[in-house]
């Protein structure tokens, strides 16, 4: 099997959790009575839907070589274990047990899903 489409399914993850990351940020960088419009201004948001952007194009090029049954299972999976990590890092988000333990399991998942797509 060929590791390139595999590896644009983890990039378009690592895009997607950036982008979450971002519009959390650009969030919290307002005041809580801040509207929605207000938020479409933040760099955070901008920087969130351009990474955004790009994980749409990575994940579109890998659907090129992928089933999407195992892609999206992959983009989703990796995303929010790369998600978990980066909110606690970042934001001083909980990383109890539980969630470590939800980390692991999707990671098990997304290594079947890799060797058996």
């Amino acid at each position: 099997m060929n590791a390139v489409p595999i590896i644009l399914v983890f990039a378009a993850g690592l895009n997607s959790c950036i982008g979450n990351i971002l519009l959390k940020w650009g969030r919290a960088s307002l005041p809580p009575s801040a509207g929605l419009a207000d938020t479409f201004l933040t760099p955070g948001f901008v920087g969130g839907v351009v990474f955004y952007g790009i994980n749409v194009l990575l994940f579109a090029k890998a659907l090129d070589s992928l089933e999407v049954s195992v892609a999206y299972p992959i983009l989703a999976g990796s995303g929010f274990a790369m998600l978990i990590i980066a909110s606690h890092y970042f934001f001083g988000e909980p990383f109890h047990l539980h969630k470590w333990i939800g980390v692991a399991l999707v990671l098990v998942g997304i290594i079947f899903l890799a060797r058996g797509g």
